[in-house]
């Protein structure tokens, strides 16, 4: 079972920068994609910042050129560095993964989140 565990979410004024990491664990043999989520209260689940075994990344334009994806693959961690936050960043982000164990099954995990607060 693949456990995830997201952390350095935070307080912040609007402007300043948080870095999210996604730790995953378990018996994993590959991440295949990598995706950062947020949810405000009252609002949907929104799609953040995709990632790909191959490098391609994504992200949603509100977040374009002020967020960045990445990732260690020897420590199976994904990260999401935020910069020039703005107060409608503010929100519960989560990781979800997918990839394959030491047995080639594939799998899917989600992480509870971590929460982001950014004040004007």
């Amino acid at each position: 079972q693949v456990q995830l565990v997201e952390s350095g979410g935070g307080s912040v004024q609007a402007g300043g920068s948080l870095k999210l990491s996604c730790a995953a664990t378990g018996s994993i043999f590959s991440l295949d994609s990598m995706v950062w989520y947020r949810q405000a209260p009252g609002n949907q689940r929104e799609l953040v910042a995709g990632l790909l075994s191959s490098g391609e990344t994504n992200y949603a334009d509100s977040v374009k050129g002020r967020f960045a994806i990445s990732r260690d693959k020897d420590k199976n961690t994904v990260y999401l560095q935020l910069s020039n936050l703005r107060p409608e960043d503010t929100a519960v982000y989560s990781c979800s993964v997918v990839g394959r164990d030491y047995a080639k099954v594939r799998f899917v995990s989600g992480g509870q989140g971590t929460q982001v607060t950014v004040s004007s």
